[in-house]
């Protein structure tokens, strides 16, 4: 595909990168969720339900997208490169980031917490940094995805090993997946994921690789649905009316399935702890929600940036370039920008606003005059 017809991915990634930030910080103001620092914690009901509702939003769609886009990619990479090319540069490109993140950046936000008060813990940096490299840790806060993204190139250059498959062509002849096998898909993911909520209720982590393992089915499937996506060059055959169909699902189920599920599922009095796991039918729609309004929104989003926002001004055209760097620096330059906040009185929604505002920009500035310092070129 001519680079020309990819623009409208790369704006993607804006997107998606400004709500994982956004989700960070709606999490600092009240919002259901983990994060390094809560400022609220036991906020108002609009608060609560305003601010979980973005984030139950963000997190259904999202990262499945993200990763859809990174299984897109990684076919034409292997291909050009072969395996140990693509494999250096994998190890390079993400590791490099990931290990930086886990042996600095990790320790020195820690310990910013703690001399701000936020995180208690009674010692010295040198105390903290000895109890911090003594445990086994990788990936740790945001750097996860960085982090599972190296695990599913590894596992792709293991199974094109096994399988001894060639490069096949990307054909343009194949058909699309109709409605109804896309509905079966989301539904069956859905049931999967509530399968595995059962016995992992959303928040549990398996610690030494910093991986929430419910969240994982929707991760896994969709890494490989754009490698399929890739192979028959669906992103540029979507028919505009299907994009247009699942965008309206996909709002549908955001604007009013979401409140229903969760008034009826008694998440009005600030308890949704039956939504997160276990044998529970609010578990259950939950999941199938999820999954829903990530295939709805994934193809309704990209056929949506294909159609009105496939070029790029100078200012989208930096933004796109520094996103990777944004997304590796944004926890330090999200938390600063609270803490430099949290005397100032406001009502947490406003609060949240203020804060957008102020750390999205900044984190893509930075970003960009990160990656091109001598060292970052070649890695970022």
């Amino acid at each position: 595909m001519e680079r020309a017809r990819l623009f409208f991915v790369d704006n993607l990634r804006i997107l998606l990168i400004t709500l994982i930030m956004m989700l960070h910080l709606s999490i600092t103001y009240g919002g259901a969720g983990g994060w390094y620092y809560r400022e609220v914690d036991e906020p108002d009901t609009i608060s609560f339900i305003l601010l979980t509702w973005h984030n139950g939003t963000v997190q259904a769609f999202a990262l499945g997208l993200f990763f859809m886009i990174s299984g897109y990619f990684t076919p034409s990479s292997y291909d050009y490169k072969g395996p140990r090319r693509f494999l250096r540069d994998r190890l390079l490109r993400l590791g490099i980031p990931l290990l930086c993140y886990d042996l600095f950046i990790q320790p020195l936000l820690v310990y910013l917490l703690i001399k701000v008060d936020v995180i208690k813990f009674d010692g010295s940096f040198r105390k903290l940094v000895a109890r911090y490299y003594s445990r086994f840790h990788i990936g740790t806060g945001p750097l996860w995805f960085i982090e599972a993204l190296l695990f599913f190139a590894v596992f792709y250059v293991l199974w094109r090993g096994f399988t001894k498959k060639g490069s096949p062509a990307v054909h343009s002849d194949g058909k699309v997946p109709r409605n109804v096998a896309i509905a079966a898909f989301a539904l069956a993911l859905g049931a999967v994921s509530f399968v595995v909520r059962i016995w992992l209720p959303i928040g549990w982590n398996f610690g030494p690789l910093n991986f929430q393992f419910p969240f994982f089915p929707q991760y896994i499937c969709m890494f490989i649905v754009g490698i399929v996506a890739y192979r028959r060059n669906w992103l540029v055959r979507i028919p505009d009316a299907m994009g247009r169909f699942w965008l309206c699902i996909g709002i549908i189920f955001i604007i009013v399935l979401f409140p229903a599920i969760f008034v009826l599922g008694g998440a009005i009095k600030d308890d949704i702890t039956s939504f997160m796991g276990g044998l529970h039918w609010q578990c259950l729609t939950y999941a199938l929600w999820e999954q829903s309004v990530c295939m709805a929104m994934v193809i309704g989003l990209v056929v949506l940036f294909r159609k009105r926002f496939n070029h790029q001004t100078r200012l989208t055209k930096a933004m796109s370039a520094s996103a990777y760097t944004a997304y590796i620096i944004h926890a330090p330059v999200v938390v600063l920008v609270a803490l430099a906040l949290r005397n100032i009185t406001l009502y947490p929604l406003l609060k949240f606003a203020l804060a957008v505002l102020i750390a999205v920009p900044l984190c893509f500035a930075f970003g960009n005059f990160i990656r091109q310092l001598p060292p970052a070129r070649r890695i970022l």
